[in-house]
């Protein structure tokens, strides 16, 4: 999810139906990681891409509504990529997740992908502070019949983790999804740490910025955090990682 400047600034932000999802049904930039200046697996025109959509993405219906829905969104570019979700999901599924965390939840597309993974007496904590988006949400959720599983927090994701890891959570958890404020990707990384399992996973949306990590400019002050982040991961012995060019650069760091 790639953040507006300004309003995403203040932001911390089961059984998946086999259905076939074409690239036209998604309407190009219906995907995430087709958005013009966004993508490193290429752009809404690239073919490569279309191939990619026509014969791998699966989407359950649910998240299609809601996928459309907030398409309607002036800040939809804040939209995970569907095929990122569908990574993320096949990751879950392959490590038996059934505690996860969204940081960062926007209308709830990835958290719905995840409830739609974990097993009926799973949860997905869901951080956010923006309640017309939890609003929007809601509703899919209900829908999906996944709305007993998500722990919404509607408050600073700091906050949320520091409550999870002092009511003794910590080391829990087998899924985390940062996807907030990218200023404040450090803290969040340092407390999902603490609060996932060995052999858990934690995935980082946005590592690559539309390539402006490469060189940040000087007054650039959110491609310096998350350059700075990334160079921080490379040499992390307490994770095993890839740094994939999936959406706007998609970062999966294994806790050892």
């Amino acid at each position: 999810m790639q953040l507006g400047p300004l309003r995403r600034a203040v932001h911390c932000k089961g059984v998946a139906m086999n259905l076939t999802v074409s690239y036209r049904q998604l309407g190009g930039t219906g995907i995430g990681s087709a958005l013009p200046g966004k993508s490193h697996s290429g752009g809404k025109n690239d073919p490569v891409l279309k191939y990619v959509v026509n014969n791998s993405l699966r989407e359950h219906p649910v998240m299609t509504k809601l996928r459309l829905k907030t398409l309607e969104d002036p800040w939809s570019i804040m939209l995970v990529a569907s095929e990122q979700a569908q990574l993320m999901a096949n990751l879950a599924k392959l490590i038996h997740a059934s505690k996860t965390i969204e940081i960062g939840m926007y209308t709830g597309y990835n958290t719905l992908n995840m409830a739609l993974v974990v097993p009926e007496k799973g949860q997905v904590v869901a951080c956010e502070i923006d309640d017309e988006y939890v609003n929007i949400a809601k509703p899919f959720f209900k829908e999906a019949g996944v709305e007993d599983k998500i722990n919404v927090r509607l408050q600073m994701c700091i906050k949320t983790l520091d409550e999870l890891i002092a009511a003794g959570e910590a080391g829990t958890y087998d899924f985390v999804f940062i996807d907030a404020d990218k200023r404040n990707y450090d803290r969040y990384y340092e407390k999902s740490l603490e609060l996932v399992r060995q052999g858990g996973i934690i995935a980082i949306d946005n590592v690559l910025w539309s390539g402006k990590v490469v060189d940040p400019a000087p007054d650039d002050l959110t491609s310096q955090a998350l350059d700075k982040l990334n160079k921080k991961l490379h040499t992390d012995q307490r994770i095993d990682l890839s740094m994939l060019t999936v959406g706007d650069g998609l970062t999966l760091a294994i806790k050892r």
